[in-house]
């Protein structure tokens, strides 16, 4: 029976087309869907077992990165996506995606509560847009999508991708519970402790900053040389990760 995965956009998400093609190589039967099609019932959260929020500028991130796009999620889908997570399906948000999970609440949902909201990604500091690779350091986590993976080499795209706490008791709380994913090596925008990527207590929801998405392939590394390729990116071991995770 194929796994279906969800790819949820909203208008200025422009990294879906990506997510897609990263599930569809893990083996996923993957959907795009407007967020609207669920919002109108036309779609159903149900029918599905892996639910992405994928990069890129939701609403133009007018009243804040990804603030639109988690107030849909609040006020219109409030009780699925709860009900979602508690049947052992994963989810992940992935850069824009992850502004909205925090912003949403759903991240970092301690003790089962996805409907407060106790982090945030802020402006970067220094100020400025980010485009560059990265190197992230797994960290000490019970997240099935990092199995295997202690590190792992990612674009970032963002000017608001700052990870910071509401006080230090939250951060403290991340740490004891194992939350914390991905550090960066050497963070671009000032995140607290260099955080890259956080999950929920059950480790079955991510979100990160960069971008597994676009390195799917050997040929997307800045350090690919001739006769050196690799032939897969390293991106593309988080989404077989959360296949082998819901096939078995």
């Amino acid at each position: 029976m194929a796994i279906k995965a969800i790819v949820l956009r909203a208008a200025g998400t422009n990294c879906d087309a990506e997510a897609m093609h990263a599930l569809k190589l893990a083996g996923f039967e993957a959907h795009d869907v407007h967020v609207n099609e669920l919002i109108s019932g036309s779609k159903k959260l149900s029918d599905y077992r892996f639910f992405v929020v994928p990069g890129g500028f939701s609403a133009g991130d007018y009243l804040g990165s990804g603030k639109v796009f988690a107030n849909k999620l609040i006020y219109k889908l409030n009780d699925d996506v709860p009900e979602f997570i508690s049947r052992q399906n994963l989810l992940m948000g992935i850069c824009n995606g992850f502004q909205v999970l925090v912003k949403a609440g759903i991240l970092p949902g301690f003790a089962g509560n996805y409907k407060e909201q106790l982090t945030s990604l802020t402006f970067n500091n220094p100020s400025g847009f980010q485009d560059r690779w990265v190197k992230l350091r797994t960290q000490d986590t019970k997240s099935p999508f990092v199995k295997g993976i202690s590190e792992l080499n990612v674009p970032i795209a963002h000017g608001e991708g700052r990870f910071i706490v509401k006080d230090k008791e939250i951060l403290e709380k991340l740490y004891a519970n194992k939350q914390i994913v991905f550090k960066y090596e050497k963070t671009p925008n000032g995140s607290t402790d260099d955080i890259a990527g956080i999950s929920d207590e059950t480790g079955r929801v991510l979100g990160l900053m960069p971008h597994p998405e676009r390195n799917l392939f050997g040929i997307n590394a800045p350090n690919s040389a001739s006769g050196k390729v690799a032939d897969e990116g390293e991106g593309l071991k988080i989404f077989r990760n959360a296949f082998e995770y819901l096939k078995n």
